[in-house]
């Protein structure tokens, strides 16, 4: 499996951003409104929205590149969407990359 692969990329920033999510829900928003530290709300809500659009971007990338159809596209969108969905989702991704590396090695 080539580690540099736009899905490899895809899957990493998935598990970063699904951290991003966790850390923003269980830790910043509780620091927010039960010790009114609102600061950690913008630095981990910032960091999240940034790996969230990376998230989608490469989502598109990967549904273009390895010819996903929308019904993917739209469970990687709900998948992030959820506490701990693209943890979830991270196995059905692994194999579909690994199929798409196994297909590509057959063709050569």
């Amino acid at each position: 499996m080539n580690p540099n692969s736009l899905f490899a990329w895809f899957r990493k920033i998935a598990w970063i951003e699904g951290v991003s999510y966790l850390l923003l829900v269980f830790i910043a928003m509780p620091l927010k409104y039960w010790f009114d530290q609102p600061q950690w709300v913008r630095i981990i809500g910032s960091a999240h929205g940034a790996l969230f659009v990376a998230f989608l971007i490469l989502a598109l990338l990967v549904m273009i590149k390895y010819k996903r159809n929308l019904v993917w596209g739209i469970k990687a969108f709900v998948s992030s969407l959820l506490p701990f969905g693209t943890f979830y989702m991270e196995k059905f991704w692994k194999k579909e990359e690994e199929e798409f590396v196994a297909q590509g090695a057959k063709v050569k």
